[in-house]
């Protein structure tokens, strides 16, 4: 690739959806593009968390690449090593590392109407400029720490479980962690064994249910290399279990919410048997409001003797611990945050700015909406992958990435075939198609609680409210009369 620095394309971000794409303009002939990564490496989320015990929640026979799957995963819920390890030979194999340009987190981007090109700024001075960009940084990549009173002042070491520190001992000290959400359920059992005491903070209790993972066996994964037909079975099996099941609950299905809440709760029941520490953890919403969470160890962690669980709210933290509002003082030797990320406001960090000169932050400031969550009018020649409304919570985000990808060329095509070179979704398109997204989503299950990582400004910002067999089905084909296909003014 010719060392210069415009480009057709610059995709920020080397997690799954950037890699992706990639992949998929290389298939296509579109050898005119950079990645650039704000670290060292590629694989996004799956490189960040690499915390004890972290794992994928989506079986592993849904969670790789349709066009790259991979038969010989270790276990039947596939662990963070073998899932980086995938992503990163997969770029490997694909030529798409040699496109990377690694340490460049994007500051800025610029759009000039004047010959439709985007002008990004990368941290390390570093300016590029492409005809597309098209975001890849996913939702969940910012550690959210709450601005706890005190928390400076804490004399032993503290971390985001999204930014594990293995230079801390645990064996036999007292640990705090606060939040117990779906990076707690997996590291919880392990920090249970090896601290001396562990301290767990909820603010809520969770819906949990049984992984019952185990290794596949060596028979198992010859099979699977022999023939490829089992791999898609298994894809399948998974892909119908999740929309014929989970999906309906989060719609308000009586049946499919009584299964479901009928799963969580025999594996609490089964495991928890100390009344008032099984009322703590029974949750006071709906199965589906939250992200179900599906954990092996959690609840066993729990009732060991070593093991507190706090439910009261934490008011401030000292040198020596944290304190409740109940006026009680935990002392602990190390904090460890699974509080979560920063999913909005959306592209947080990043000052992106359209034809007009606004800010993409103010565009959202009602909260982040996008048309099929690919493409937000005012900003043209910009597409997201993984955007507003198309997180799940029933399936494999891979599946909505592939469809993503696959509809962002289409578009770039379309330009092509008509001698243009900007397009810009249309605003009405985009209302409309706003309106009618939000109208199904005040009946989704989500709605159900006042606050989660789910909303933004009062309205539910980053969930798909169909299944993907539906998303798959409305970008299968792009639609040029839902866009301004034009050329520089």
């Amino acid at each position: 690739m010719k060392n210069r620095q415009h480009y057709k394309c610059i995709i920020i971000g080397s997690g799954f959806s950037g890699i992706c794409l990639a992949i998929k303009m290389r298939q296509r002939g579109i050898d005119d593009f950079i990645i650039l990564e704000k670290a060292a490496g590629v694989g996004g989320t799956w490189r960040d968390n690499h915390y004890p015990g972290a794992e994928c929640d989506v079986p592993s026979a849904l969670y790789s690449f349709s066009f790259a799957t991979k038969t010989d995963w270790d276990y039947q819920w596939s662990g963070q090593p073998q899932i980086l390890e995938y992503i990163r030979s997969t770029a490997r194999n694909n030529g798409i590392m040699e496109h990377v340009r690694f340490d460049s987190e994007v500051r800025a981007a610029r759009y000039d109407s004047s010959n439709g090109t985007w002008e990004v700024e990368v941290a390390n001075g570093e300016t590029y400029a492409a005809q597309f960009v098209i975001s890849a940084v996913g939702q969940l990549h910012n550690p959210h720490i709450p601005r706890f009173p005190g928390l400076a002042s804490f004399r032993g070491p503290w971390f985001h479980s999204a930014r594990w520190d293995h230079a801390v001992e645990l064996d036999g000290r007292c640990v705090a962690v606060i939040g117990n959400a779906a990076s707690a359920v997996q590291f919880i059992p392990f920090v249970a064994r090896a601290a001396g005491t562990l301290v767990i903070f909820q603010r809520s209790a969770n819906w949990v249910s049984r992984k019952r993972d185990r290794p596949y066996t060596d028979r198992e994964k010859q099979w699977m290399r022999r023939l490829p037909l089992l791999q898609r079975i298994a894809r399948l099996k998974t892909y119908l279990r999740n929309e014929l099941l989970v999906y309906p609950a989060l719609r308000g299905n009586r049946l499919a919410s009584y299964l479901l809440k009928t799963a969580c709760l025999g594996y609490l029941d089964n495991t928890v048997t100390e009344p008032s520490l099984r009322r703590k953890l029974v949750p006071d919403y709906p199965v589906g409001a939250k992200r179900i969470l599906v954990a092996d160890g959690y609840y066993e962690a729990l009732v060991r003797e070593n093991v507190q669980l706090v439910t009261d709210p934490i008011e401030a933290i000292d040198e020596t611990g944290i304190r409740t509002q109940g006026g009680q003082h935990h002392t602990c030797d190390v904090i460890i945050f699974a509080t979560g990320f920063v999913t909005n406001p959306f592209l947080c960090g990043i000052d992106i700015r359209g034809r007009l000169g606004r800010a993409l932050a103010d565009h959202w400031s009602a909260g982040a909406r996008a048309y099929l969550g690919i493409a937000t009018s005012e900003f043209p020649n910009l597409f997201f992958l993984y955007g507003p409304n198309t997180n799940l919570g029933h399936n494999s985000i891979l599946l909505m990435a592939e469809s993503q990808a696959d509809y962002i060329l289409q578009a770039i095509g379309e330009l092509d075939r008509r001698d243009a070179s900007v397009i810009e979704v249309r605003p009405d398109v985009e209302a409309r198609y706003d309106q009618q997204l939000q109208s199904r989503l005040r009946d989704m299950v989500w709605n159900a609680v006042p606050d989660s990582w789910y909303k933004s400004g009062g309205r539910i910002s980053n969930n798909w409210p169909g299944s993907v067999g539906e998303y798959r089905r409305a970008t299968r084909t792009f639609r040029p009369e839902d866009y301004l296909l034009t050329r520089p003014h």
